[in-house]
């Protein structure tokens, strides 16, 4: 395992010279119903950036960022946002230092509440020329805290996973949720916290969903090396 945080700074010096791929998990400390820890989006994304780790070489795996935007979870204790302009700027001022040293960034986010600060921070590291892209999975399923969720958190942490306290949320589809997500929160919308229903995710799903969305990001990396190969040729 590659991870930067276990590493002294000549290794480090040593890797990214090979021209190394850091990858940096993002999630968010937020409430995920009565089961599941206010870690799991940190805990699916470091899986997933660990998982690549461990298949592709010159990839090293960053500290996990577990503070984003998580306004519409804020009604539930022990829930911690910084909201999308601070993260906005967490996410671009992390981006300048880590190009100083890595050919490529790739921000592997599991919580989709960072999108839209995500997405403007990597617009604006573009335009400052560095190599820094995200990656977010496309989970099948339910929205927050359901079955896709819990089954994941079943296959990372199965210990973590209060299985004697899952119980359904919220149960419409995402399309019919997110609006009324943002634009009354989560709390008023269920009262647990839960979007969709726990009921019959098992490890085994976990680890299925977990090993395709890292064949999803090493087809993203491979396709991002490939791209530069073929631009300094």
């Amino acid at each position: 395992m590659s991870r930067l945080d276990e590493m002294t700074w000549p290794e480090v010096t040593g890797r990214a010279g090979t021209g190394a791929l850091l990858l940096i998990p993002f999630g968010s400390t937020e409430q995920h119903g009565p089961h599941l820890p206010l870690s799991t989006d940190t805990d699916i994304a470091r899986a997933v950036a660990e998982g690549v780790d461990a298949r592709l070489a010159d990839v090293m795996v960053a500290p996990a960022l577990s503070y984003g935007s998580s306004g519409e979870h804020q009604g539930f204790a022990g829930t911690l946002s910084i909201g999308q302009e601070a993260t906005e700027l967490l996410l671009v001022e992390l981006g300048r230092s880590a190009a100083e040293h890595f050919a490529h960034i790739v921000v592997v986010s599991a919580h989709g509440g960072n999108a839209t600060a995500l997405a403007r921070a990597m617009a604006r590291l573009s335009t400052e020329g560095r190599a820094v892209v995200s990656w977010s999975p496309s989970w099948p399923g339910d929205l927050h805290a359901g079955r896709t969720e819990t089954s994941l958190m079943l296959c990372i942490a199965p210990d973590r996973v209060r299985v004697d306290l899952a119980e359904p949320g919220d149960l419409r589809t995402i399309d019919v949720l997110l609006p009324l997500m943002r634009l009354h929160g989560v709390q008023l919308i269920s009262a647990n916290g839960v979007l969709g229903d726990p009921d019959g995710a098992s490890a085994d799903e976990g680890d299925a969903l977990l090993a395709g969305a890292v064949d999803d990001l090493c087809r993203t990396i491979s396709e991002l090396r490939a791209e530069t190969k073929g631009a300094k040729a």
